[in-house]
């Protein structure tokens, strides 16, 4: 189990395996490490980082929980590949990882060598927010694992038709951690849902266009769930009009997220580590 300590003191869990070339993996705003537990039998040859954000998984709750904001993540992952001695690396981001990816962009030009951005992109339907704001730092009132897992797989049926339960068990226990005294526990601070209110109520939004717009040098690909509520198909052939080498991938029968051990995914993954090779 690693550790590293960032530098506003907070101990920060990351899992490192593999070697090769390296890559970075940055979950969904509510997920941790485990978000790619379906990809990281597709990568050999790469030494793959996976980083818990602050308050989310194994790392320290902030203090200030509006620290929990897609820059502050951005200097929290920079100081990771410090700790790590890694000068480059190349960065598939799902949804708020997507995010992040932009901001480090922007903030730290030259740390990153190309980027994926699963299900994201600089423009978020309010569709896909509202849901998002529907049961983000929520304790979902299930008493057991096996029961969340038949309530994913009822509520994202839509999305992921045909999805076995057996998958949905494994993104369950990835989501939650069940209480000794019975019921489920949340695997991040809830004070995330305050977070997001106060920065939407201040105006401190980014402007992710701008963002985006530095990801313009770099070998990118963008994956969609076809099905996907966040990232529609305009704002993905906007983002293709502004970076015309862009790597598309549409996953058939797949919301948001694709879990990236699809066949579409993983073609538009390799496509884009051989370019940052």
């Amino acid at each position: 189990m690693a550790h590293f300590t960032t530098s506003d003191g907070l101990s920060l869990h990351y899992e490192d395996k593999g070697t090769g070339a390296p890559v970075l993996c940055l979950a969904g705003l509510t997920r941790n490490s485990a978000d790619f537990q379906f990809l990281l039998p597709h990568l050999p040859g790469h030494r793959v980082i996976r980083l818990d954000y602050r308050g989310r998984g194994q790392s320290d709750h902030a203090p200030d929980f509006m620290s929990y904001n897609i820059l502050r993540e951005a200097q929290d992952a920079v100081e990771l590949l410090d700790h790590l001695g890694l000068d480059r690396v190349a960065l598939i981001g799902t949804s708020r990882g997507g995010l992040v990816a932009m901001a480090m962009a922007h903030t730290h030009p030259g740390r990153l060598s190309g980027v994926v951005l699963n299900d994201i992109g600089p423009e978020v339907a309010t569709e896909g927010l509202e849901r998002i704001m529907d049961y983000v730092g929520r304790e979902p009132g299930l008493p057991d694992l096996d029961t969340a897992a038949s309530a994913l797989k009822h509520i994202h049926e839509t999305g992921f038709p045909g999805m076995p339960l057996s998958r949905w068990r494994a993104q369950a226990e990835a989501m939650f951690a069940e209480k000794p005294d019975g019921g489920l526990a949340l695997r991040y601070d809830a004070r995330l849902r305050d977070a997001l209110i106060g920065q939407a109520g201040t105006g401190d939004v980014p402007d992710l266009w701008l963002m985006f717009d530095a990801l313009r040098d770099l070998p990118l690909a963008a994956i969609r769930g076809a099905n996907s509520d966040l990232l529609n198909t305009a704002t993905l052939t906007a983002m293709k009009a502004r970076h015309p080498d862009l790597i598309a991938a549409t996953v058939p029968d797949r919301g948001h997220v694709p879990f990236l051990d699809e066949p579409q995914a993983l073609a538009a993954i390799h496509t884009l580590l051989e370019r940052t090779t």
